[in-house]
């Protein structure tokens, strides 16, 4: 017989899963994907030579063994029981279409009570099945699910189980129903703005900790201005650390009418419940420093390039990248 579970249970197994894989992760930019990116202190440099990208990969696999001696992971072994979900944070508007500007991959280890995250730059430029090389944040406007989970095997030889989507104000929306959360600024910041509080266009928060809504937490997490992208990352991290800590908060409970309208409304997944639960319960061990390693593809990663056509892309260093890969995939 089915067990059924009660909508509480069911979202707070939710917030469980969605909390642990935020709360590994270090978030890139959040920005619009046509802007241009730097990658490095001169986002405008040119290599002269033509892109390539990597050979077709497709490992043959026997079990959770890499066959193909034509891989780059030929003979790595999947650690047992991995689940793979790629976070995506989405720029969607009515009517205007979307990029998957926010990419992750965290990969759980139930085994080892362990996970990984490894985040992509928005501007990696990779070979698109079926449509030559296109920016990564593309593949799921393009393709869907299918598509995204394609150009992740042909360009870096893995896919993943499952994704979870969300959009920037469903972002705001979750933290405002939390009410709003206290979050650790490692630094005192300023940027320009265009909130309530702003002074001559610029808002401000001094480093420790600051009370934050949505609307602040996403500027905090956004903005480009006066500091670099990695810069951006450790912000983005405060927040997200911010947001499960308010999660852990018994009174969550009470909130979750709310919160579970706004995860409907908000959040496209295929995480099916079954998976949710088998991971939920990980999620107090898991989230301990130790038990989580995080990465990010860098500036000694890709060579800045620009296409004919003008726009700024980063070409993947496939080596590098592959190493970080190896790491975060095969070593539990």
């Amino acid at each position: 017989m089915q067990k059924k579970y009660p909508l509480a249970f069911i979202l707070f197994i939710l917030l469980g899963i969605m909390g642990l894989v935020l709360s590994s992760c270090s978030l890139p930019s959040i920005s619009r994907a046509n802007d241009s990116v730097a990658a490095s202190n001169d986002s405008t440099a040119e290599v002269k030579t033509v892109p390539t990208v990597a050979p077709s990969l497709t490992p043959t696999l026997s079990g959770n063994v890499v066959l193909d001696p034509l891989a780059w992971n030929y003979g790595l072994v999947e650690p047992e029981g991995q689940v793979r979900i790629a976070l995506l944070g989405s720029d969607y508007r009515p009517n205007g279409g979307f990029r998957t500007d926010i990419i992750m991959i965290v990969s759980i280890n139930p085994e080892s009570k362990t996970a990984t995250v490894v985040s992509f730059p928005r501007d990696l430029y990779v070979n698109m099945p079926g449509r030559n090389q296109e920016r990564i944040n593309t593949a799921f406007a393009y393709g869907g699910f299918d598509l995204f989970n394609e150009m992740l095997q042909e360009n870096f030889g893995f896919q993943v189980d499952y994704y979870v989507m969300t959009t920037f104000s469903g972002f705001v929306n979750i933290i405002d129903n939390l009410g709003g959360i206290e979050v650790n600024a490692a630094q005192a910041f300023s940027d320009a703005c265009d909130l309530p509080e702003a002074s001559n266009g610029y808002c401000s928060v001094k480093a420790g900790m600051v009370h934050m809504n949505g609307d602040t937490a996403l500027w905090y997490a956004r903005s480009r201005y006066t500091t670099s992208d990695f810069d951006r990352s450790r912000r983005s991290q405060e927040i997200i650390q911010a947001v499960y800590n308010e999660m852990l908060q018994f009174d969550v409970i009470k909130k979750i009418p709310s919160l579970y309208s706004i995860y409907t409304d908000n959040v496209e997944t295929n995480l099916d419940l079954a998976t949710v639960a088998k991971l939920a319960p990980l999620a107090p061990t898991i989230a301990k420093s130790s038990n989580i390693r995080t990465y990010a593809i860098g500036t000694k990663d890709v060579t800045p390039y620009t296409t004919p056509s003008g726009g700024a892309v980063q070409l993947p260093i496939y080596e590098n990248i592959y190493a970080i890969l190896k790491d975060a995939l095969y070593t539990p």
